[in-house]
């Protein structure tokens, strides 16, 4: 996934630092993500989400708010307001590029930024939020003792998370009075809520709350026991596979022309996280799945393994030719189902006269329907016609058989 640093001005001409993750191609859409509050464009969750984005041809733009991470200026100084105008810039430079959002993502106070701004970017088709308040000043429930202080000197320093962050008498004056309600009931985009029942940061009600303030298209998704920050990758792998699916039906993501010579496309395999053996698959904007390796082997277990696709393309293309065969023929077959095992075995033992080691890939096909034994016969023999078997017969031997 390339990523092109970025840098635009902030809603006070500061400059504030990005990372354009972008699709190997040309790009189908773009996104907008917001981070959480006090967080950064660099958490996890964002990463793995822009990644997965990425992979399926959407060039995603995530940002760090004034005075956080690598831009300029003074968070103490800064506001809920600002935020959203932070977004909004955010959003103009990339329509400068000519790749005005189509998507905007926003985790905790992020999410109650983009539901804010969305109503003010026409070229937003989906929004989606993560751990998102419905009430922005819940955050000040996050300062404990410091609002008295902040009262009375104007500013306080606050522990959030292990980190001494400095909030300002502005912020919470500003943050307390937003109501979102009017700007989520006339949002008029489609909206994905994102939520952990067991978030201790911001309630599960909080979603409620937006959920029934929203207008259709809407949808809920829970994301059972992860934490607020969604910091174990398998939850933060979940939260992009749902976005990744969902944002399709409201985007246009009509892929370019194949390339010369591949008619169906390129089939993109990229890393999904720095660690283990995790890949994203992706073949166009709309297939996705996950290769892995076992854990004995290093890997999460999270996807099939590379053989375990290739006796999957060899699986469904026996049972696509043998289909289209009784289709075409009119047999009464009603259900066809190939299990397929992978080995490597000695070419002497498959009677080569030969030491090598070659691959024998096992099929067993069961054939359903009221068929005569000529018709099971005549399947059997078009499978070994399948595209995939002549593929792989040049190099790997292939054993079939009939299930009872």
């Amino acid at each position: 996934m390339p990523t092109e640093r970025f840098t635009f001005p902030g809603h006070s001409g500061q400059t504030l630092a990005a990372r354009l993750d972008l699709p190997e191609g040309a790009p189908l859409a773009t996104a907008l993500f917001a981070h959480c509050f006090t967080c950064s464009k660099d958490i996890p969750a964002a990463r793995r989400i822009s990644g997965r984005l990425a992979a399926m041809g959407i060039a995603v733009l995530r940002f760090d708010f004034t005075g956080l991470g690598h831009s300029e200026g003074e968070f103490s100084n800064t506001t809920f307001t600002s935020n959203v105008e932070d977004l909004l810039a955010a959003g103009a430079a990339l329509a400068a590029r000519d790749m005005a959002p189509d998507l905007l993502i926003g985790h905790s106070l992020g999410g109650a930024a983009v539901l804010r701004a969305a109503g003010q970017m026409a070229q937003v088709r989906a929004v989606v939020t993560l751990g998102a308040p419905f009430d922005p000043g819940h955050v000040t429930g996050n300062f404990d003792g410091a609002l008295a202080e902040i009262a009375e000197t104007g500013t306080a320093e606050v522990d959030l998370g292990g980190r001494k962050i400095t909030i300002g008498q502005a912020f919470v004056e500003d943050v307390s009075a937003q109501k979102l309600e009017p700007a989520i009931a006339g949002l008029r985009k489609a909206l994905l809520i994102l939520h952990a029942p067991r978030d201790a940061v911001v309630g599960i009600d909080n979603a409620a709350r937006i959920f029934r303030a929203a207008k259709h298209p809407k949808s809920f998704v829970t994301l059972d026991d992860a934490d607020h920050l969604i910091t174990r990758p398998a939850d933060a792998e979940y939260a992009a596979e749902v976005i990744a699916a969902w944002c399709g039906r409201y985007l246009d993501l009509a892929p370019p022309a194949p390339p010369p010579g591949a008619p169906e496309g390129v089939v993109r395999v990229s890393e999904a996280a720095p660690d283990g053996f995790l890949q994203d698959v992706t073949s166009g904007p709309h297939h996705h799945a996950l290769a892995d390796e076992p854990e004995a082997y290093g890997g999460t277990n999270r996807g099939m393994s590379p053989y375990g696709f290739l006796s999957a393309g060899l699986g469904a293309c026996t049972s696509m030719t043998i289909r289209m065969y009784a289709r075409r023929k009119g047999w009464p077959l009603a259900h066809v189902s190939v299990d397929v095992s992978h080995d490597k075995v000695h070419a002497q033992d498959a009677g080569t006269g030969t030491a090598t080691r070659i691959d024998t890939f096992h099929r067993v096909i069961r054939l359903e329907g009221d068929l005569s034994e000529d018709q099971r016969a005549a399947l059997m023999k078009i499978a070994d016609k399948c595209p995939v078997h002549r593929t792989l017969e040049g190099t790997a031997q292939i054993v079939t058989e009939l299930s009872d």
